[in-house]
């Protein structure tokens, strides 16, 4: 049954809605300047109407940090809310929301895990440069616990990487299963092809680490394994794991996809794992209110396209 919701037109009367949309253009460009002229207004009116904002929520709401104002937890907790009702309203008066990627200028913000941003970012930039010239993008920290709030306030508008679900307050898609290879420099390092567990097990190695756990990302799956590997460098991205395989003799645990595309590059010889490592898959993530938004869903096809092969 369809109830619908009491308003206070008394209380919407007194409050300006304009301050909203100013709101949002703040929340979108983090800067008085690009907001105003998002706006098509003077940089003066911008910052009044922030002015009036904060004295109406009592909050700060935007801070300066560095070149840019950064929003407080009360303007975070703020933003979903505020980009709902204003898309609503533009779809009650205009039929649908507006969406035309060759003249859009926006920011999105996707936080990417080290082999998604590494694979992906070249390739998905090539085509927006064509296709959406306005639109840029900007590549946060991977961080699964702070995924689903800030895929929810609006802090990010996708997620891609490994180990995210489905629930209610968010969707996802598998892009592609996880495997990982080795790969080492031939002249410092003599080793069978394929790569022998054995030889594997007793070499030094350098691997991927968000954080303070030396085995690295692939951590959990070398528990399950049952084996440990003698880590001697374990860095956040993956230039620096490749190039400490070139220079020094020892084994880098990569992506497949990272090694075969940049391997050869650093003139590494790449070999398949000797043991099977079960890791999650790669995954697209977002919010279950953005499922519909044709930005969001845009940009998802977008991430499709531009992936590598998966062969």
């Amino acid at each position: 049954m369809w109830v619908m919701t009491i308003i206070n037109h008394f209380n919407l009367r007194s409050f300006d809605l304009n301050l909203l949309i100013a709101f949002d253009a703040m929340m979108t460009d983090g800067s008085v300047t690009r907001a105003a002229h998002r706006l098509k207004i003077g940089q003066p009116a911008m910052s009044h109407a922030l002015s009036t904002l904060r004295m109406l929520m009592q909050d700060e709401l935007f801070i300066r940090v560095g070149q840019t104002m950064q929003p407080t937890a009360r303007a975070r907790s703020l933003a979903v809310p505020v980009r709902q009702a204003l898309r609503q309203a533009q779809l009650a008066l205009h039929g649908s929301p507006e969406f035309d990627p060759a003249t859009e200028d926006r920011v999105f913000r996707i936080a990417m895990s080290p082999e998604v941003e590494t694979l992906l970012l070249p390739d998905l930039i090539a085509r927006l440069r064509i296709v959406a010239p306005g639109v840029r993008v900007l590549a946060r920290v991977f961080a699964y616990d702070a995924a689903e709030p800030s895929l929810e306030d609006g802090s990010i508008d996708l997620a891609v990487g490994c180990t995210y679900s489905r629930t209610g307050r968010r969707l996802s898609e598998t892009l592609y299963e996880s495997e990982v290879t080795c790969c080492f420099n031939a002249a410092l390092l003599s080793l069978p092809l394929p790569v022998e567990r054995k030889a594997y097990l007793a070499a030094h190695h350098a691997v991927i680490s968000q954080n303070e756990n030396l085995q690295g990302c692939i951590n959990e799956a070398l528990e399950v394994a049952g084996v440990r590997l003698d880590v001697v460098m374990a860095a956040p991205g993956y230039l620096a794991v490749l190039a400490a395989a070139v220079s020094s003799p020892l084994v880098a645990t990569v992506p497949r996809r990272i090694a075969e595309r940049y391997g050869p590059t650093f003139g590494l010889t790449l070999s398949l794992l000797p043991i099977p490592l079960p890791l999650p898959p790669v995954a697209m993530v977002w919010a279950a209110h953005a499922d519909a938004d044709p930005a969001n869903v845009w940009m998802r096809q977008m991430i499709r396209d531009s992936l590598p092969s998966t062969n």
